[in-house]
């Protein structure tokens, strides 16, 4: 099963790193989870959903704590492939009805037509093979059944300071893949996704968050392929960031005396629905 898995997944998100990732990630905006409530599974009550890629649980939480997502979940079925994260994920999650087990984009290990939907959480940009995954989706779903898919994203136009730390981070990236629009756009042109689903119907939010400069560089020494680093390479990276937020060029402060200041992100959902 981990020769679907990139190695810098399996490395980066291991035991020990989970922690940090889990306590320093951007949390998902209330109206971007509205709205995915609002296009799916309208008529199926309680709802059986397959979480790929679930990580620590920051997404799990979020449905279980959301006025809207609550109440409508029998049935969670939590897969991930980092053992790491599994185990941080079943501490974090304290809800009957989730359970967490091994798996992949490719290979779930859900029965033939359970899941009402599937839900993949800034996940999808690690899949190695579109076309391997699109079919596992429409095998797991059942008729009417829709797999979404959630990113939230660093916003480079909105400040300086934004687009510098990104780019400080990805210049270390050694082949890790990240969210790219036009190549996923290509996965959703594969025969076997348009053979099996309809068109994706796509929406964006604005997100401004909190930050200090203390969290953003704990988010950016968590990313996978940052947390592999020798430690004197590690400390480069921080270093650097640590000169572009004494720069700050852009900040928006909220708190200047505690050092809090707004953190842009924008969130993304595509929705994909079973022929």
């Amino acid at each position: 099963m981990t020769t679907s898995v990139h190695p810098n997944a399996l490395a980066g998100f291991a035991t020990g790193t989970n922690e940090v990732y889990d306590r320093v990630r951007p949390l998902y905006p209330a109206d971007c989870l509205s709205y995915v409530r609002s296009q799916v599974a309208k008529s199926t009550i309680p709802l059986k959903i397959v979480e790929i890629g679930a990580g620590t649980g920051i997404f799990t939480r979020a449905l279980l704590a959301h006025s809207e997502w609550s109440p409508s979940i029998g049935t969670l079925r939590a897969i991930e492939p980092s053992g790491g994260m599994r185990d941080f994920w079943t501490k974090s999650v304290q809800d009957n009805r989730c359970t967490i087990v091994n798996g992949t984009f490719d290979d779930t290990g859900v029965e033939d037509g359970w899941a009402d939907l599937i839900i993949i959480a800034q996940a999808f940009h690690w899949c190695l093979d579109y076309g391997k995954a699109f079919t596992e989706f429409a095998r797991i779903l059942n008729k009417g059944g829709a797999a979404v898919f959630v990113w939230y994203l660093a916003d480079r136009e909105a400040a300086g300071w934004v687009a510098q730390v990104q780019h400080c981070v990805e210049a270390r990236g050694n082949g890790s893949p990240r969210f790219r629009l036009d190549v996923l756009r290509q996965g959703f042109s594969t025969p076997e996704y348009t053979s099996l689903f309809h068109p994706q119907e796509e929406k964006q939010w604005a997100h401004h968050g909190l930050a200090t400069d203390q969290t953003v560089t704990d988010r950016a020494l968590s990313w996978s392929y940052i947390a592999i680093l020798p430690p004197d390479e590690k400390a480069e990276v921080a270093e650097g960031i640590n000169d572009i937020l004494e720069r700050g060029d852009g900040k928006v402060w909220i708190n200047k005396e505690q050092g809090t200041y707004q953190d842009p992100h924008t969130a993304r959902a595509m929705i994909s629905r079973k022929k």
